[in-house]
């Protein structure tokens, strides 16, 4: 009695332990729609390409900032020294005298680039003080001297001009950077439809693994019963014991292979280990016309590969210029202003001097041993490799477009055979199972439908798997949704670029 009685609570806490068990894994299903959905919206892999975008627009916000104005403040505050300096007298001794003193300046600047030329123009104003404490008698101890105001400009001649082609590249790289973003989601969608379909080729399996197994069992009981009417041999019986044994086998690694893909799945879409996934194969395949002309049209409109052509043509050209201007240096300076020395700071600013300043620096290689040629030479010979690099990187653009749109038109053809096959292989399956257990059909051909339906079943997920692939390709190829006739990518509204 107390046997039964401790028998009986074990037996209630398994039951217990089963049911939270169970209440504890979430079962959701989700059809390849959701997967592509969620995996765009919440995977690691779309948050990776968010955060690109926003490193690049942040670069482009850095690149425009470069031609507005830029308020500066500078100085030093303080300058203290107190030491023993060398002091050539007029008879050429040296004497040593003690100083302690303090230098202090503070420069305010408003500057503009000139984009146009790639000169700096500035108007200042500073001030600067001197403190002598060891200042004596008459002598004062503290002493001014500023600029009220000046106008500077810094302008190199026939220099190579960063600003002017930043203008030209910079907006492009933007672009591009926009455009790689929905790139980046519709691979994010071909991939994820990749490991949507190793898992549902895992979950078809499995249920074909089970139902063989079920059936499997089904024949070997109507095997035995034959036997033991004497009407089969020994040899069949065996033989379906045997089989028996190989659709536990193949149950057990479709298991396996189910896990395996289930946690490959939830790890790229970001889901939870412990959610049970069941996966709705797509009930119906879009039809729709996809015109190669078209296609190729499209995919130079909106790819930014396309932009990239233009991009890689300007840097080009960007090098030859930056090593044109490497051949000799010469730079303009001008300033004019005022300027004042006074014991005290308000008095700088009572009638100050004219202060003007002109220089005009250059360095010119006289003899520099084909230095400069050997330069220019391996710029335009690296301008002509990148042009006809983008010439072939061009056709094959149209020729990946041309096989791929091929392609797509092929499997969308593909789709309907292989639907078919998988109805008609299963139906024949079911007959001749019914057949066979009427007797009118033997083991042998049994299996050979088994087979049939299993192969035409996988083939079925197989062009599946191909045809949503080829799909979301496609669009990534061209980024535009031919389904739907709409475009993927449109031009967000941003700040004018810089003039």
């Amino acid at each position: 009695m107390n046997k039964k009685i401790i028998l009986f609570k074990i037996g209630v806490c398994m039951a217990v332990m089963i049911h939270f068990s169970a209440a504890g894994q979430q079962s959701l299903e989700y059809t390849l729609e959701d997967i592509v959905s969620r995996a765009k919206n919440q995977s690691p892999a779309a948050l990776r390409a968010e955060t690109r975008k926003e490193n690049r627009f942040f670069q482009y916000r850095f690149f425009r900032s470069n031609y507005n104005p830029q308020l500066r403040l500078g100085g030093t505050i303080p300058s203290y020294s107190q030491s023993f300096n060398n002091v050539v007298q007029p008879d050429g001794t040296i004497e040593f005298r003690e100083v302690r003193q303090n230098f202090m300046d503070v420069e305010l600047g408003l500057e503009q680039v000139i984009a146009a030329t790639g000169g700096v123009v500035s108007v200042n104003s500073s001030t600067n003080r001197f403190d002598n404490y060891l200042a004596t008698g008459s002598s004062p101890q503290t002493r001014w001297s500023g600029v009220p105001v000046n106008v500077r400009i810094d302008q190199p001649i026939f220099a190579f001009n960063p600003l002017k082609w930043d203008k030209k590249i910079e907006p492009l790289l933007f672009e591009e950077s926009k455009r790689e973003y929905v790139e980046e989601m519709e691979e994010i969608s071909r991939i994820v439809t990749l490991l949507f379909f190793d898992y549902l080729d895992a979950q078809v399996n499995l249920e074909i693994a089970n139902k063989n197994l079920k059936n499997t069992e089904e024949i070997l009981t109507i095997e035995r019963g034959r036997y033991d009417l004497g009407t089969t041999y020994e040899d069949k019986l065996l033989q379906v014991e045997l089989q028996v044994l190989q659709a536990k086998q193949l149950l057990a690694q479709a298991r396996l292979d189910m896990e395996t893909n289930s946690l490959i799945l939830k790890s790229y879409v970001g889901l939870n280990e412990a959610t049970n996934l069941m996966l709705i194969p797509p009930s119906t395949i879009p039809t729709f016309d996809v015109p190669v002309e078209e296609a190729i049209e499209r995919a130079f409109q909106n790819r930014a590969d396309a932009l990239g052509f233009d991009r890689r043509k300007l840097e080009a050209d960007a090098s030859v210029a930056q090593a044109r201007g490497q051949r000799f240096y010469m730079n303009l300076g001008a300033s004019y202003g005022y300027n004042n020395a006074a014991l005290y700071w308000n008095d700088i600013y009572s009638n100050p001097n004219t202060q003007a300043l002109l220089n005009l620096n250059f360095s010119i290689p006289v003899l520099d041993w084909g230095r400069n040629k050997a330069r220019m030479g391996q710029a335009q010979a690296n301008k002509k490799l990148i042009a006809y690099t983008v010439e072939q990187d061009i056709i094959n653009f149209e020729q990946e477009i041309f096989t791929k749109v091929r392609n797509f038109t092929m499997l969308e053809q593909r789709m309907e055979i292989t639907k078919l096959s998988d109805e008609v292989a299963d139906k024949r399956y079911e007959i001749s199972l019914r057949r066979y257990q009427n007797g009118d059909v033997s083991i042998t051909d049994l299996n050979i439908a088994q087979q049939e339906k299993d192969s035409n079943r996988r083939s079925y997920i197989q062009s599946l798997r191909e045809y949503w692939t080829a799909y979301y390709e496609l669009r990534g190829l061209t980024l535009f949704d031919f389904e739907n006739n709409k475009l993927l990518y449109l031009p967000n509204k941003i700040e004018p670029p810089v003039e």
